[in-house]
């Protein structure tokens, strides 16, 4: 009998140590999300561009299309939100996560936000411009076709105009297309018509009459920026290529390695045989630096381009791609370099080849 109660004993102890070991190992894989689909119907729905890839602080990824919302992705699960669950705009340009864990979205109509149960749309203070500050808690969105920016300082959200300099770019505007905050207290916000730094006192202006650029066809019209680690600003630019601000120097990085990259070079579009596609690192839509301090810069027409501080090389995202776009570069946690192209879908580079996920 005491024989029989010792090894019900020992079952139940074997038992109960399998149960937490499986639950243990269960809230791993929820922790750390992994970028594999485990079914056919455990795949990313979206077939619009990727305009902005997040991981949050629990590890799970975040998605925002170019009109069809956001969805998260778990490592088990996609869940999607649009305007039907409260999304402001079902165009995500931007996510970012605050300090209490909520997780923010901008979209090209005004600022949204998921505390985890409900998404949530925040009015812009109207009828009023508040004064420029900053904090180190602050987040920080385009305002759409407004010439300025919205700042949320965990309560509200406000707008803010841009200084009014003279704008010689015609048909150009100061409207946000990216923003950077990294080093030296500053933040950067570049506008189709050029580039403003803030540092919580003053500006830094960058534009056609500051640069004073000589060509009438060199205009800038600014779709990305980077500070990086180093400190220095890389400008990319949707015509002229990237220019680079290293202290108080600015130059036409492109056309500095034009001995290792074409510009204003056009190879034929296959549906039309028009010289419509660039060759070189001339429309640049996103720059990142990874881990390593590698500079990536991703182009409407030829892939990207990595700059590893001597030399540029060039990058085919797919070749069955109709289009090298890349709107957005992320890298994760896991020290994962993704990209998002403008034909839907994200890659993931392996160090040699690109691997589509999902």
């Amino acid at each position: 009998m005491n024989k029989k109660i010792e090894l019900i004993y020992i079952l139940l102890i074997l038992i109960l140590n399998f149960s937490c070991a499986e639950k243990k190992s269960t809230e791993k894989e929820i922790n750390n999300p992994t970028l594999v689909a485990i079914s056919n119907f455990n795949t990313l729905k979206f077939t619009s561009a990727i305009r902005a890839i997040f991981q949050d602080s629990k590890g799970n990824y975040w998605f925002g299309s170019h009109n069809e919302g956001v969805t998260f992705y778990n490592g088990k699960s996609f869940k999607y939100f649009t305007t039907n669950e409260g999304l402001s705009d079902n165009q995500i340009r931007s996510i970012q996560e605050d300090m209490n864990g909520t997780i923010w979205f901008g979209t090209t109509n005004g600022v949204s936000s998921y505390d985890g149960k409900t998404v949530q749309k925040h009015t812009v203070i109207r009828n009023s411009e508040s004064e420029w500050m900053k904090t180190d808690v602050d987040l920080w969105f385009d305002a759409g076709t407004r010439q300025g920016v919205y700042r949320c300082d965990g309560q509200k959200l406000n707008y803010l105009p841009f200084p009014n300099p003279k704008n010689i770019t015609s048909g150009s505007t100061y409207a946000v297309t990216s923003i950077s905050k990294r080093k030296n207290d500053m933040i950067w916000f570049g506008t189709y018509a050029g580039v403003f730094g803030y540092n919580g006192s003053e500006f830094t202006i960058i534009n056609d009459e500051t640069l004073r650029l000589t060509e009438d066809s060199e205009k800038m019209h600014v779709r990305s920026i980077l500070e990086d680690s180093q400190g220095r600003l890389w400008i990319g630019n949707n015509g002229i290529g990237v220019m680079l601000k290293n202290g108080n120097s600015i130059i036409n990085f492109s056309k500095e390695e034009g001995k290792l990259i074409p510009m204003n070079e056009f190879e034929a579009n296959s549906l039309n045989k028009q010289f419509t596609k660039n060759t070189g690192l001339q429309a640049v839509f996103a720059i990142t630096e990874d881990s390593q301090g590698n500079i990536w810069f991703g182009d409407r027409d030829s892939g990207a381009w990595k700059y590893d501080g001597k030399t540029l090389t060039n990058h085919k995202i797919d070749t069955k791609l109709k289009s090298q776009m890349i709107y957005n570069i992320y890298e994760d946690q896991n020290k994962n370099l993704l990209f998002g192209m403008a034909e839907g879908g994200f890659y993931k580079f392996n160090g040699k080849t690109f691997e589509k996920q999902f």
